[in-house]
């Protein structure tokens, strides 16, 4: 598949490493890179925090469906990274499959216990969860969301990711 008409959408789990492996993607392969997140912050001008405090998840859900849809129909190639719960609404994990290449950055619950942990106070959803509070929500809400991650033309499994391994997979989706 020619990379001027690629478009590859990295769904999973909060922590799983989509901005990283996005980025990180998107220089490998010259293409330009997306985070869902930051694009809605710049079309609500408030963070995600205030849009959800504000507005609810709901109208921050429609949001996001509109930006993904804005962007991906405005650019024949990209990569991007998209919230852990994107794929959950609205359809938009069919949107993305026929749209390009989806890849599930499967990471095990452990290790998302471990980084999203550390990462605590970065993160506004989960900034006031005790230890145990924090691996119930991960527990819980991997299970809801797994049926739709499951979805993705590709699944990425292995820890640490290898960007070669990574670029194979897609291509060969």
């Amino acid at each position: 598949m020619p990379l001027n008409s690629m478009k590859i959408f990295l769904i999973g789990f909060m922590g799983s490493g989509k901005s990283h492996w996005g980025r990180l993607l998107s220089e490998k392969l010259g293409m330009r890179f997306f985070d869902l997140d930051e694009q809605i912050i710049e079309q609500a001008g408030k963070s995600i925090v205030e849009v959800f405090a504000t507005e609810g998840e709901e109208q921050f859900r429609l949001i996001e469906k509109d930006v993904l849809h804005i962007i991906t129909e405005s650019h024949d190639s990209f990569v991007m990274a998209c919230g852990g719960g994107a794929p959950c609404y609205f359809n938009n994990i069919e949107f993305m499959n026929k749209a390009g290449t989806t890849v599930w950055i499967h990471t095990p619950l452990d290790v998302l216990f471990q980084r999203l942990l550390k990462e605590k106070d970065k993160r506004p959803l989960i900034k006031e969860f005790s230890d145990d509070q924090l691996q119930s929500y991960i527990n819980k809400k991997f299970a809801d969301r797994r049926i739709y991650y499951q979805q993705a033309k590709v699944s990425v499994d292995e820890e640490p990711i290898q960007i070669e391994r990574l670029i194979d997979n897609i291509f060969h989706a």
